[in-house]
């Protein structure tokens, strides 16, 4: 089977879906590994180092898709990328399609198969291609630079013969996988971080990493069966808004994370917040893509409103791609690993992962949770 992994051509996406380390493993494993010239260019890969791992450089990328069995992207696909593959072949890329269904419908018209990395489950089998957890390391990470190169303050304790500088403190809403990366760079800085979560059972794994946990007192189950945040009751987010706006008003920094599935992201800082937040604070919204979880933040954008500043990174990854390329082609490779075997794959739905992100097979959209959005 051929594999093809063309260049992304969503603007600002500098990542590539396989890495010349990957494409050597892939060829290993029997497969044909094609790229579109200068694919991972923007990710730190010379097309020589795929070219020496024994991938083969492909110009144009209708000549690449016209002979690919199976398609490895980053971005979700346009109508326009969908209309180019080979009909049958197996497109295997975010996708979001819980936010943008007819994605999905658009695949199966044109009778491509579709695998979603963002809905691969959260299960211990699953872990090394849990897509959405490697990336979202990446983009906790990178939040807590990008929110400190605006701060005009540092962020550790320091003792000098000028005086004492108080540590910066740290507000995170949300303790995933970013926020909990998020934590641990902001303490590694020498920064004070408090983490609010919906799910008390994060509380543990705050304080090991020794951030302080901001508690809502509910007796709601706040996640669903497949270890995600659920969406909150009124009631909850009121009692969480009041408790939150002290600590937030008093932060440096705020760093939002919180996405639901499937739903609009929840507003967890308010414009009155950011009224009230002291000036030349800065607030970093991971969540602008899906509608925000700052009020008056704005997607792709940083700006300044009350005097301070609110950065809107839709994709914080994409900022650090030769890392972030690296882990997610390693998540492709462990996918492909599980589903084929001496240069096939094979999609059997009996399969708990398949099952889970196979989103279109044969024409047909099968993820009944996408069905049902597409009715």
């Amino acid at each position: 089977m051929i594999i093809a992994i063309p260049k992304e051509i969503l603007p600002g996406e500098n990542r590539v879906a396989c890495t010349p380390d990957v494409a050597s493993k892939l060829i290993k494993s029997g497969y044909e590994v094609h790229i579109q010239k200068d694919a991972g260019l923007n990710a730190g890969f010379k097309d020589e180092q795929y070219v020496k791992a024994g991938a083969k450089v492909i110009d144009s990328v209708e000549q690449l898709f016209s002979s690919a069995d199976i398609v490895l992207k980053v971005q979700k696909p346009t109508e326009d990328e969908i209309k180019k593959l080979k009909k049958g072949s197996l497109l295997i890329s975010f996708v979001y399609a819980l936010h943008y269904p007819e994605i999905a419908k658009f695949c199966a018209e044109n009778g491509i198969d579709l695998i979603a990395m963002d809905m691969v489950p959260r299960t211990t089998l699953a872990q090394k291609m849990d897509a959405l957890s490697s990336q979202a390391n990446i983009a906790g990470y990178k939040s807590v630079i990008l929110a400190a190169n605006h701060l005009g303050k540092i962020f550790p304790l320091m003792m000098t013969a000028a005086g004492t500088i108080s540590p910066a403190k740290v507000v995170i809403m949300g303790a995933g996988v970013a926020g909990l990366q998020a934590l641990g760079t902001a303490k590694r800085l020498g920064a004070v971080v408090e983490v609010s979560d919906i799910r008390p059972s994060a509380k543990e794994e705050v304080q090991s990493l020794g951030g302080k946990f901001i508690e809502v007192e509910t007796t709601e189950n706040m996640q669903d069966e497949r270890g995600y945040a659920k969406q909150a009751s009124e009631e909850f987010l009121k009692k969480q808004k009041e408790l939150i706006f002290k600590h937030v008003t008093e932060a440096d920094i705020v760093i939002t994370t919180a996405l639901v599935p499937g739903k609009k992201a929840p507003v967890l800082i308010t414009e009155e917040m950011i009224k009230n937040m002291k000036p030349g604070s800065v607030v970093l919204d991971m969540a602008v893509e899906f509608g925000g979880n700052c009020e008056i933040s704005e997607p792709g954008k940083t700006v300044k409103k009350y005097d301070v500043t609110i950065i809107g990174e839709p994709n914080l990854p994409s900022l650090v791609p030769t890392h972030s390329s690296e882990m997610y082609a390693k998540n492709l490779l462990a996918l492909i690993q599980h589903i084929g075997k001496n240069g096939q794959v094979e999609l059997k739905l009996e399969d708990e992962i398949v099952k889970g992100c196979l989103i279109s097979r044969n024409g047909e959209v099968i993820n009944d949770r996408i069905k049902e959005l597409l009715k």
